[in-house]
């Protein structure tokens, strides 16, 4: 997975597992970047200011569909398209 779909995945993936711990929406800032690094691992940061470092993250990034679920299994980061009930339970739309 390329830095870039690991920064998106990673803040999906903090949406996720905070609105599961919260439930209540998370807000990503502008500026900043949220990163997965393994399990148990998340970070955020703020990023660089300046087109230049924009352009290059940009240049790689990927936009997350709509109704993506990420989850934790053994370990690893996984996704998938679909949904969750308000129980927990995933459906496809």
């Amino acid at each position: 997975m390329t830095l870039s779909k690991t920064l998106l995945a990673a803040a999906a993936f903090a949406a996720v597992a905070t609105s599961a711990f919260s439930q209540g929406p998370m807000e990503f800032k502008p500026g900043m970047a949220y990163v997965y690094a393994g399990p148990g691992k998340m970070s955020a940061m703020t990023m660089a200011a300046g087109e230049k470092n924009r352009q290059a993250m940009m240049r790689h990034a990927a936009k997350v569909p709509n109704n993506t679920v990420l989850f934790m299994d053994n370990g690893q980061l996984y996704s998938t398209s679909g949904m969750l009930d308000p129980t927990g339970n995933f459906y496809l739309p």
